[in-house]
């Protein structure tokens, strides 16, 4: 059992030293955040999906915007497609390729912001979102674990984070990006929670 905690461990970190060893993507994440930050900046409202624990990342993205991150400061305006009773209608009703375009459809105005979340990057109900998204007027930031060439085309920013063999490395390095953003956004419209406190 130590020898395979120490194997995992050993994989992630891997996982992440490719990461920063990658220009391309550490590029992908500034813009990102720069994107984000002009999304708020004009009062616009972002919001997030995935499936399974992408979903599980997404909520938690957008719970760290409206509630706190590290330290308080005034909410920011994001909302993660995880509501129950929209799901459940639109994919009985739709179809679950349908349950995060229709939400976008119905709540996204130009200027807003989708982020997506896919490992695979194949995901039909993502790549459904980010077409609504654009034909709405609203920006596009993916998160995905392999290049594709559909959502990278749909996006105003496509972030690849490859981690191995599995989903769950990707996962890892997706919830790393994720809080980059929300500190950066942090650190632009709040700098007196990252002053130096002497």
């Amino acid at each position: 059992m130590h020898q395979h905690i120490k194997a995992s461990l050993t994989e992630a970190q891997q996982a992440l030293d490719a990461l920063l060893a990658n220009p391309v993507a550490l590029q992908s994440i500034e813009q990102a955040a720069t994107l984000l930050i002009d999304v708020f900046q004009r009062k616009g409202r972002v919001y997030s999906c995935g499936n399974g624990g992408s979903m599980c990342d997404a909520m938690h993205f957008a719970e760290e915007l409206t509630g706190r991150y590290r330290l308080d400061r005034a909410a920011l305006g994001a909302t993660a497609i995880s509501d129950a009773g929209h799901l459940t209608c639109v994919g009985n009703d739709h179809g679950y390729e349908q349950v995060f375009s229709r939400y976008i459809e119905g709540h996204g105005r130009p200027g807003d912001c989708l982020v997506a979340l896919s490992t695979s990057g194949t995901s039909k109900n993502i790549i459904r979102a980010a077409k609504a998204a654009r034909e709405l007027g609203m920006h596009v930031i993916v998160l995905s674990g392999k290049p594709s060439e559909v959502l990278s085309a749909l996006s105003d920013v496509y972030i690849c984070t490859p981690g191995g063999t599995f989903a769950d490395r990707v996962q890892e390095l997706h919830i790393k990006v994720l809080h980059i953003l929300i500190e950066l956004i942090e650190r632009h419209f709040f700098p007196e929670n990252y002053a130096v406190k002497v």
